[in-house]
């Protein structure tokens, strides 16, 4: 199984978080208890709300930057808050 995530987060302010991982289960939580990125602290509970797996760590953040680039209209689209 692949083990390179990159994964996007929605925050308890609705904003969305993208991020990468080798593990979803425990970052996931790292970011719900307020020990994951500095972005996500303060923006608890979190909620996953869309992942991909990939087989490298390259592809994993290439998508990982695509994401960002996104607008936000598109970054809902995508994890399905439309």
């Amino acid at each position: 199984m692949p083990d390179h995530v990159v994964y996007v987060l929605e925050c308890a302010d609705h904003t969305l978080y993208t991020g990468y991982t080798t593990d979803l289960e425990r970052r996931v939580a790292e970011h719900d208890a307020g020990e994951g990125a500095k972005y996500t602290r303060g923006r608890t509970p979190v909620e996953l709300r869309y992942h991909e797996r990939f087989d490298s760590k390259s592809a994993a953040m290439s998508r990982e930057y695509e994401i960002k680039q996104l607008s936000r209209e598109d970054k809902e689209r995508l994890v399905g808050l439309e």
